[in-house]
């Protein structure tokens, strides 16, 4: 099932949607023999949750959904938690697993939080964060690939704010409407950890929210791997490998655009980093 999830991200939009759209009518129509999950992936975006999610997978104890990226506590959740049950494997398969998720904008969305406490009160949740200068330019060639970009990324940074102008506003004013300038375009709000976990932290004790510094998981997988699997309250499981998933190169950032968003985001990350407790060196 692991091979699956990895596989589906891959696969053409029209495959992909087919494949989909019969999971979710056969799920949503046993959802009452599907359990909820007992972790989520929150995020960030572009900053290692494809990666940590192949790892964890790849335990005996752990299970999830076919694909990576569910997205119902924000893109999905009109469709109502039958839907999100139909996502998960039966119980029969699994009984005696942890069940999770990994969806990365579930960090970002501003009714995340109430959305999961309301549904999953217990869940163990588990962020991570990326150097944000590093993580805009990685999410900005993203949607150039996917065609969602004209601009340039210099281009897209000016026009961010116009673009989510009112968006917010609208997304919690209807729960059936998308936004796809929040979606997409939003390579500098994404980067603004703090506040993110801030909401996160006013509606879950600190005991049930991880923390993981994708910088931790690059150096160290296997002991990042394994300080995931403690916090998950799984047995120890290491892996004989940690490959790098879907990692990318690019044109380096000029180096004026780099000085402006360092000190565009020097205040967030040293919330950040209080929220941590440690510094991690991205200024």
């Amino acid at each position: 099932m692991s091979g699956l999830a990895e596989l589906v991200p891959t696969l053409p939009d029209p495959v992909r949607a087919v494949l989909r759209n019969a999971v979710w009518t056969y799920g949503r129509a046993t959802s009452s023999a599907r359990p909820l999950p007992d972790f989520l992936i929150l995020g960030a975006q572009k900053a290692g949750t494809t990666a940590l999610y192949s790892y964890l997978r790849r335990h005996p104890s752990i299970t999830g959904p076919s694909w990576k990226e569910v997205s119902y506590f924000d893109r999905h959740y009109a469709r109502g938690a039958a839907w999100y049950r139909g996502n998960f494997p039966n119980k029969a398969r699994t009984r005696g697993k942890l069940v999770g998720e990994a969806s990365p904008s579930y960090l970002f969305h501003p009714l995340g939080p109430e959305r999961v406490r309301e549904l999953m009160p217990e869940a163990r949740l588990v962020a991570l964060v990326r150097n944000p200068v590093d993580r805009a330019l990685s999410h900005y060639h993203h949607e150039r690939a996917l065609g969602r970009e004209p601009l340039s990324f210099e281009e897209a940074l000016a026009a961010e704010g116009e673009r989510l102008h009112g968006e917010e506003e609208r997304m919690r004013a209807d729960p059936r409407y998308f936004s796809r300038e929040w979606w997409s375009h939003t390579y500098q709000a994404r980067g603004r950890y703090a506040e993110q976990l801030e909401r996160w932290l006013a509606v879950f004790p600190a005991e049930q929210l991880l923390i993981v510094p994708s910088d931790d998981l690059a150096a160290d997988p296997g002991g990042t791997h394994a300080r995931v699997l403690d916090f998950l309250g799984a047995p120890p499981h290491r892996l004989e490998a940690y490959p790098r998933v879907y990692e990318r190169e690019y044109e380096p950032m000029p180096p004026e655009t780099r000085a402006r968003l360092v000190a565009e985001f020097e205040e967030p990350n040293r919330r950040l980093y209080g929220l941590l407790g440690r510094e991690l060196g991205w200024s």
